[in-house]
């Protein structure tokens, strides 16, 4: 029988038609499936996970485009099905291990300095006395603090702090205070770089100029072709590594003295903005280690390479 994957996406999307049309390259069946409407069938003698559109056989692999936003339970749930399809033997491309570790910034944070990955000066709390004092401390020696939910993507929900502000109030941070100390790259000349990362090999890069110093794609920064190669490409690979992840965007930034330090790790990043300056299909590297890592399938039955 052909093999099977499931793109679980709540909107395919332009990435999700990438993803089906390399698979299809590949030989590879796939259909798009929401998380919400997956089932762990706890009725039959052996507990089973039921996702639409493969009948009574689980997908021989999961490709997780998005996980739904949800209530607290709903959001439990919705992992609690990777963490099951895993146990049925399912390769799950990110698994829910390496999503928990990076959609939870300070666990990711956390990660990075266990592996010995240089990070900025974090701090986490759920008590705002707390994040008071740290964002006094840090001020009074002339840095200022970017708070970020704990949970967010796509630049949503920062805040600069600066001498003389107030830290958000609880409801606003839902409870945690994450604090990081912000990296000035001077007034109008805010950037980063963005590393995507597949099966332990960068595959591609590009540098991020902000309109402000927020500077994700999705608030209009604009995008410009680098190298993956050298420290940039190392310190990206090893961040995927941290937080076990199959494939992730890893945000990395140069301090004052030219030394890398790694913002973030994302295991569900979108690649429109970095496939406008890459030469090839990003979707055919992905979709392709997936298959010959997961799979077990040699490049030989799949044909010759359509990515570089």
């Amino acid at each position: 029988m052909p093999l099977r994957v499931a793109i679980l996406t709540d909107e395919p999307g332009w990435h999700g038609r990438e993803l089906q049309r390399a698979f299809l390259a590949l030989g590879v069946q796939s259909a798009f499936a929401s998380l919400p409407d997956c089932r762990i069938d706890l009725e039959s003698p052996q507990a089973r996970v039921q996702v639409p559109g493969f009948g009574e056989r689980e997908p021989d692999a999961i490709f997780v485009r998005s996980i739904e936003a949800g209530s607290f339970e709903q959001v439990t749930l919705r992992l609690s099905v990777l963490h099951a399809l895993r146990e049925l033997g399912v390769p799950v491309y990110n698994d829910a291990r390496a999503i928990e570790r990076s959609v939870d910034k300070s666990m990711t944070t956390f990660l990075l300095r266990r592996h010995g990955i240089p990070t900025l000066p974090t701090w986490v709390t759920e008590r705002e006395s707390v994040a008071r004092g740290i964002l006094m401390r840090e001020t009074a020696q002339r840095h200022e603090l970017v708070v970020k939910p704990l949970f967010g993507s796509q630049g949503k929900g920062l805040q600069r702090l600066a001498s003389g502000a107030s830290v958000p109030g609880q409801d606003e941070v839902r409870g945690v205070w994450y604090l990081q100390r912000f990296l000035n790259c001077g007034e109008g000349k805010w950037h980063d770089w963005r590393v995507l990362v597949a099966g332990g090999r960068p595959v591609s890069a590009m540098l991020r100029r902000g309109r402000s110093w927020v500077t994700n794609v999705a608030r209009g920064a604009r995008v410009e072709a680098v190298d993956a190669q050298g420290d940039l490409a190392g310190l990206a690979i090893e961040a995927a590594e941290a937080v076990g992840a199959d494939y992730a965007g890893v945000d990395l930034m140069r301090d004052a003295d030219g030394r890398w330090l790694v913002l973030e790790v994302n295991s569900i990043p979108a690649w429109r903005g970095l496939q406008a300056v890459t030469p090839f299909r990003i979707a055919d590297v992905l979709a392709r280690d997936l298959v010959t890592r997961h799979l077990g399938q040699a490049l030989g039955r799949l044909g010759p390479a359509r990515t570089r």
